[in-house]
């Protein structure tokens, strides 16, 4: 193919005496004229190069047939009203509505599809004032991380004038008059540098409701450690704003105080509770002066403690349930109980304990999926919670905590039968003969004959867990006969903090040895073959398979890096990157910066070597992990690539990191990305769609 012209120039970095090039370190800058003469050259290759694909509007069509099916979210409850999400298939966003009895007509709360003709307008987060009357809400335009939130009356559903702006990472507590909440916010950045300027600073502030953000009140902020975040959390009887302080993106926190007596307090003294980051601290609710905290402090799989903050030393504690060979993900106190989410081997198994920690019983699930909700208010004698899995749409329950039982409260209604797929979970061995769990979903009746097109599927880091989800696209490519292939690896949650902490840093090879252990595995038992293997993954998961497909090239046909985090030396020079080294280290630090630039995709690019069919994908409001990334590792991989299989790069316009995509573009986007894997996976006859 002829690819654009990406011109290389000669600029290299020096690190702890290596020096490092950077040939396309010109893509860095968005808005210059050649970046974006670069950008349309890239698209317009890469759309004609789609646009020969047959099968591409087939897939459209039936991506477009199957996401046409209702949606419920899981309601929860303020004051006197339920209040739930709901999508009728098509729209671009789920609409938010409130319900006066679970069997009441759903009256209009907030359409995002009205605040936007694209749908590029996303509702982010939603928090009530206790008493139900109001909402707090944020929005994001075009993808973006930066939200603006307002306040919005549910009996009339409208707007009051407050308005908020740069808020990022954070969410908002009312206080229990309902009169204000707290929240953290950034200063304004400078002019058309949103997007890629460093995110500092973060401060608490107390926002009042009628009155500008100007005059909001500086709750807390420290000045000396601009790493510092904050999120600030009212407690159930109004006595305490509980915060909790965070250092990037790792999960060690600290949990500092204020005593409340109504929201309009100044210089209150701030007591530090748990400081110095000794462990990941969430604080779950209180009996007063005595809080709890879901932690993993001497329990790297989680446990649940009390802590009397008249007197918080260490020998004081109390144990409420231990550590179990389960990870404990979540704990809510509803009715009266504490309601915990444990993860068995990557799946979600829920348990009820009384307030001192006695067992009381099991909330069964309906198989090996993923279950979330069980919010609520200590009084309630209800919970609400989802259920999913791979070939299973989400379907809501409510639980009744008098008898222990739960009932259906919406099922979704789909065009195609759930039993035609399977889902097993397997075992395998990674390169230090770690055992790895990986979920394979497929139809039945699948023969292992070493032929069937296989799409690997992978994260791998900052604490976060895999867990079985549905999604249409995966659908659609199980319904064609593709086997989707989900590894638990290294650097997640799944295990706990010690599964976390094997992962990361100077051990992160681990992640990637993990995943080409995952596929070598499936090629052993006759699952698949390279020449019908893809791998994908998004964001850090970008990041694998770019790191995947660098080291083995010959072990993949195709791969789908998506919004990747490509260039290792730079991560850290752009919003929140700073955050990430917690889980990757710094270039910095001599031992850290030796594993970066082994492993990092942009720099380990080979002149010379045929890669696998490769479509990059990203957008150009991504200020997480900013389109440089993609761009210059797309430039690296067409100089080095030697090959008749394409190698492209797809540049989405107003989307971002993905959080709150419209439908349609996500079904516009996985139309090509399904389409590039068809064309470059060796398949039988059979998986032509249509």
């Amino acid at each position: 193919m002829q690819y654009p012209a990406s011109p290389r120039v000669d600029h290299v970095d020096v690190y702890h005496g290596v020096s490092v090039p950077d040939p396309y370190r010109w893509l860095e800058e968005p808005d210059s004229a050649q970046t974006r003469a670069w950008i349309d050259a890239q698209n317009a290759v890469t759309e004609r190069y789609l646009g020969t694909i047959a099968s591409r509007e087939t897939l459209r069509q039936r991506l477009e047939t199957l996401w046409d099916y209702e949606r419920w979210g899981v309601p929860t409850r303020h004051g006197d009203r339920y209040v739930v999400d709901h999508n009728d298939g098509l729209q671009d966003q789920s609409v938010l509505y409130t319900l006066d009895r679970l069997d009441a007509e759903p009256r209009l709360l907030l359409d995002p599809n009205t605040l936007s003709k694209d749908g590029t307008i996303a509702l982010t987060e939603t928090v009530f004032s206790e008493d139900g009357r109001y909402m707090a809400y944020g929005l994001s335009a075009s993808g973006s991380d930066w939200q603006v939130w307002h306040v919005r009356d549910v009996l009339t559903a409208t707007d009051t004038e407050d308005e908020l702006r740069w808020i990022k990472f954070s969410s908002a507590s009312w206080t229990k008059d309902g009169r204000g909440f707290y929240y953290g916010r950034y200063d304004e950045p400078k002019e058309g540098a949103e997007l890629e300027a460093l995110n500092y600073d973060q401060k608490l502030y107390y926002h009042r409701l009628g009155t500008p953000q100007t005059s909001d009140r500086l709750v807390y902020a420290r000045p000396d450690q601009r790493e510092w975040s904050f999120e600030g959390q009212v407690s159930d009887d109004g006595r305490y704003l509980v915060i909790t302080v965070d250092v990037g993106t790792d999960p060690k926190t600290s949990i500092f105080f204020q005593h409340l007596s109504g929201g309009s307090e100044t210089n209150v003294p701030t007591v530090e509770l748990l400081p110095g980051f000794q462990a990941r601290y969430t604080f779950v609710g209180n009996e007063g002066p005595v809080f709890w905290f879901l932690t993993d402090d001497e329990a790297p799989r989680g446990r649940l403690i009390a802590i009397d903050t008249r007197k918080p030393d260490r020998s004081q504690w109390r144990e409420l349930i231990p550590e179990q060979r389960e990870t404990l993900e979540r704990v809510n106190v509803v009715g009266d109980r504490f309601v915990t989410a444990y993860l068995n081997d990557a799946h979600t198994q829920v348990r009820v304990f009384a307030l001192d920690g006695t067992p009381e019983r099991e909330i069964e699930l309906p198989g090996i999926g993923t279950s979330w909700g069980f919010e609520g208010e200590r009084d309630h004698i209800e919970t609400f919670y989802g259920y999913t899995s791979f070939g299973r749409p989400s379907t809501i329950y409510r639980y009744d905590f008098a008898s222990g039982r739960s009932e259906v409260f919406r099922a979704p209604e789909v065009a195609f039968d759930p039993a035609d797929f399977e889902t097993s979970q397997v075992f395998y061995t990674s390169a230090d003969g770690t055992r790895i769990p990986m979920f394979l979903t497929y139809k039945k009746g699948l023969v292992r004959d070493g032929q069937n097109p296989t799409y690997l599927y992978g994260y791998g880091g900052f604490n976060i867990s895999l867990t079985p989800s549905f999604t249409v696209p995966n659908l659609v490519w199980m319904e064609l006969g593709g086997i989707l292939a989900v590894p638990n690896l290294r650097g997640g949650g799944e295990y706990g903090e010690s599964w976390h902490q094997a992962g990361i840093k100077v051990h992160k090879q681990n992640v990637f040895d993990d995943f080409v252990a995952a596929a070598e595995w499936l090629i052993a038992e006759k699952y698949t073959r390279p020449q019908s293997l893809a791998i994908g993954g998004r964001s850090n998961g970008g990041l694998l398979v770019g790191a995947a497909m660098t080291q083995r090239p010959e072990l993949f046909a195709a791969a789908l890096p998506g919004v990747g985090v490509m260039d290792m030396m730079r991560f850290n020079q752009f919003t929140i990157g700073w955050a990430w080294e917690s889980d990757y280290g710094s270039p910095a630090n001599p031992d850290e910066f030796a594993a970066l630039l082994a492993y990092s995709p942009y720099h380990n690019l080979r002149e010379g070597t045929p890669y696998p069919a490769t479509l990059v994908y990203t957008a150009d409001h991504d200020d997480r992990v900013v389109p440089a990334h993609s761009f210059k590792f797309a430039a690296a991989l067409q100089w080095a690539h030697r090959g008749n299989t394409p190698v492209l790069i797809r540049i989405d316009t107003k989307a971002g990191h993905g959080r709150g995509k419209p439908v349609a573009k996500q079904i516009e986007e996985w139309a090509d990305l399904w389409g590039f894997l068809l064309e470059n996976v060796a398949s039988p006859p059979s998986m032509a769609p249509g």
